[in-house]
Order: structure tokens, then C-alpha cells, then sequence
């Protein structure tokens, strides 16, 4: 595959992405985006710096991961693509599920970090 070609695949994949996704699922792809560059970040500031207080790198590694995991679950559930897989689970509850997720995910690392 040549640059002119994957050039053009990413031109047309941006395209058909801006125009078919709906804005509330393009808010939580910019929040798996952060997030995923967040963790990024980290594990190459671990890789370069060290990881001297490892129970602070590991909590906050595993959160950035468990967000982006719990992320990846949200933009299943309020997909319009996906309402058959969610019978009974509005929009609204899993954002609902998605935050009570991140408090016991958040009050467990700060538990972790000591």
C-alpha cells in the first residue's frame, strides 16, 4: 500500500466518520482519545524517569485503563447502531452506570495509592 493510497483512506475514513457519527459519540471517542493518550504518557514517562513510587504508576496506569475500558463500554450502550444488544438500557442509564463505574473505580485507587 502506497502513501497516496493510505492517504486517501484516512481522507475518506475522517470524511464518512464526520459525517455519520452522531455528536454525542464523537464526545466519548474525544474522552477514549485523552484517555488513551494519557496512558500513554505515563507508561512512556515510566519507561524513561522510573517507577519509584510503583504502587502511584500502577494506580495510575490501571485507572487510565479501567477508564478507558469503562469508555469503550459507554460508547457501546448509547451506539443507535447497538440498540437491539440493549433492550431496556436508555442512553441515560448507561451514562448513569458509566459514572457510579468511575466513583468506586476512582475511591478503589485512591484506596491502592496509600
Amino acid at each position: 500500500m502506497s502513501k497516496a493510497n493510505l492517504g486517501q483512506v484516512v481522507s475518506r475514513f475522517y470524511g464518512e466518520y464526520m459525517k455519520s457519527t452522531p455528536k454525542r459519540l464523537k464526545i466519548v471517542d474525544a474522552y477514549l482519545l485523552y484517555i488513551f493518550l494519557t496512558g500513554v504518557v505515563q507508561f512512556v514517562y515510566c519507561c524513561f524517569v522510573g517507577t519509584f513510587p510503583f504502587n502511584s504508576f500502577l494506580s495510575g496506569f490501571i485507572s487510565t485503563v479501567s477508564c478507558f475500558i469503562l469508555g469503550v463500554c459507554l460508547r457501546l450502550q448509547v451506539n443507535p447502531e447497538n440498540k437491539s444488544q440493549f433492550l431496556g438500557i436508555s442512553p441515560e442509564r448507561g451514562f448513569a452506570d458509566f459514572i457510579f463505574a468511575h466513583i468506586i473505580l476512582h475511591l478503589t485507587v485512591v484506596n491502592f495509592i496509600g
